[in-house]
C-alpha cells in the first residue's frame, strides 16, 4: 500500500509539473501580444526555462542524494509553484525571461529526486513501470493543459491563469512532507552500483554515461517540439483556431502518455526474462527509430490530421525512450542515482533548449519547418544507434 501511495504522489507531482510547464505554449500568443514580443523573443522565453532546467540538474540531483528526496522534492515543488504564479506578474521581456529561467531551475530537481526515491524504495525489477507511471503523469498534465488553459485563458486572461496554477504544487509539497520518509519500513535487497565507490568525475567521462546523456539530448529535442512549437506550428501552418490546435496537441500528448506505460511494462518484462541485459536497450532503440521515421514523414503531409498523426507517432517513439533511460541511470548510479540521472537530464534539456531556440531560426532561414524536422529525425537515428554500446552493472534486486 505504501508503494502505491508513493507512486500515486509522484504521478501527481509529474502531472502538476508538466501542467505548469506547458502553460506557456498555450498562452504564447496572448503573452506575446500583451508584452509586444516577437517569435524570436518567445523562442528565448521557451529556451530560458530549458536552460535553467538543464543547468540545475546536477546540483538538484546532488541535493536529493545528500539530503534525501523528502526534503528535496518538497523544496523544488514549492519553489516552482511560486515562479509559476510569478509568471503572471511579468511586465516585459527581461522579467519574463528571468522568471521562466528560475522556474526551470526550481523544476530541475523533480525527476532526479524521484529517481532517488525509487532507488530507496523499489527493487530494480520495478523501475521500468515506476518511471513509466510518473512520466505518463507528466504527459497527461501537459496534454490536459492545452484544452483546460484554452478555456481558462479565454475566461480570465493569461495572468490570472498562471496565478491559479501555482496553488496545486504548494498543497502537494505539504502532503509530501507529512507522509514520505527517505527510508521505507522494509529492506530493499540490491548489489552496490559501480558508481557507489567511484568519483563522479570519472563516471561523467565514462562511455555509458556519455552515451546516456547524448541519447537523452535527442529524446528531449523531439519531445520539446510538442511543448513549445507544435501548437503554434499547427495554428499558423494550417490556419487553425487556438481551440482546435489545442485539442490536436492534447491528442498527441495523450498518445505519448500511453508510450510511457508500454515502455515501462516492456522494460520490467524483459528484465525478468533471459533478455535482462537488453531490458533497457530494446524499448529505447525501438522508440528512437520509430520517432525518426515519423519526423521525416511530417514534411510529406498535406493536412492537419496527417501532421498530427506524424507528431503523435514521433512523440510515442520519443516517449518510449524515457523509462529505459531513467532505469539505466538508477542501475548505473545506485546511491548516487539523483546526481547521475540529473547529469543525463541536464544534457537532455540542453536538447530542449536547442529545440526551442532552433525552430524559429531554421524556419526563417529555410522558409519552412522541413529542415528542422529532418534534423530531429537524424538525431533520433544517432540516439538509437548509441544504445548498442550502452551497458550498466547487472543488479539482482
Amino acid at each position: 500500500m505504501a508503494r502505491a501511495i508513493l507512486l500515486g504522489l509522484l504521478f501527481l507531482l509529474s502531472w502538476i509539473l508538466y501542467l505548469d510547464r506547458a502553460a506557456i505554449s498555450t498562452a504564447k500568443d496572448l503573452v506575446a501580444g500583451d508584452l509586444g514580443l516577437s517569435n524570436d523573443a518567445m523562442g528565448i522565453v521557451f529556451g530560458a526555462f530549458a536552460l535553467g532546467y538543464a543547468v540545475a540538474q546536477i546540483p538538484s540531483g546532488w541535493f536529493a542524494d545528500r539530503f534525501g528526496p523528502r526534503v528535496a522534492l518538497a523544496a523544488v515543488v514549492a519553489g516552482w509553484s511560486v515562479f509559476t504564479s510569478l509568471t503572471g506578474f511579468a511586465r516585459g521581456f527581461a522579467s519574463l525571461v528571468a522568471i521562466r529561467f528560475l522556474f526551470g531551475v526550481a523544476e530541475a530537481g523533480a525527476f532526479p529526486g524521484s529517481a532517488r526515491a525509487f532507488f530507496n524504495w523499489l527493487p530494480a525489477a520495478q523501475h521500468g513501470r515506476a518511471n513509466g507511471l510518473i512520466f505518463s503523469g507528466s504527459r497527461l498534465g501537459a496534454a490536459l493543459s492545452f484544452p483546460i488553459l484554452a478555456w481558462v485563458l479565454g475566461a480570465f486572461g493569461w495572468r490570472g491563469a498562471f496565478l491559479f496554477l501555482g496553488v496545486p504544487g504548494v498543497l502537494w509539497a505539504l502532503v509530501w512532507l507529512a507522509w514520505f520518509r527517505d527510508q521505507p519500513p522494509w529492506k530493499v535487497d540490491r548489489l552496490p552500483a559501480a558508481v557507489d565507490d567511484t568519483r563522479l568525475g570519472q563516471v561523467f567521462r565514462s562511455r555509458p554515461m556519455l552515451l546516456a546523456m547524448g541519447q537523452y539530448f535527442a529524446g528531449n529535442f523531439t519531445f520539446f517540439i510538442c511543448l513549445s512549437w507544435m501548437h503554434p506550428y499547427l495554428m499558423s501552418h494550417y490556419h487553425l483556431t487556438r481551440e482546435r490546435a489545442a485539442w490536436f496537441s492534447m491528442i498527441v500528448l495523450l498518445i505519448g502518455a500511453t508510450a510511457q506505460w508500454v515502455a515501462g511494462f516492456l522494460v520490467d518484462r524483459l528484465y525478468r526474462s533471459p533478455l535482462r541485459a537488453h531490458s533497457r536497450r530494446i524499448p529505447a532503440m525501438t522508440g528512437f527509430f520509430l520517432s525518426a521515421a515519423a519526423l521525416a514523414a511530417i514534411r510529406l503531409t498535406t493536412s492537419p490530421e496527417a501532421s498530427v498523426a506524424c507528431f503523435a507517432i514521433a512523440t510515442f517513439g520519443a516517449e518510449m525512450t524515457v523509462s529505459p533511460s531513467w532505469a539505466f541511470c538508477i542501475d548505473l548510479g545506485g546511491k548516487k542515482s539523483g546526481t547521475v540521472s540529473g547529469a543525463m537530464n541536464m544534457i537532455g534539456n540542453f536538447g530542449s533548449f536547442v529545440s526551442a531556440s532552433l525552430f524559429p531560426v531554421m524556419n526563417r532561414w529555410t522558409g519552412d519547418a522541413t529542415a528542422y524536422f529532418l534534423v530531429a529525425a537524424a538525431l533520433n537515428v544517432l540516439a538509437g544507434t548509441a544504445w548498442l554500446r550502452m551497458s550498466a552493472p547487472r543488479r539482482t534486486s
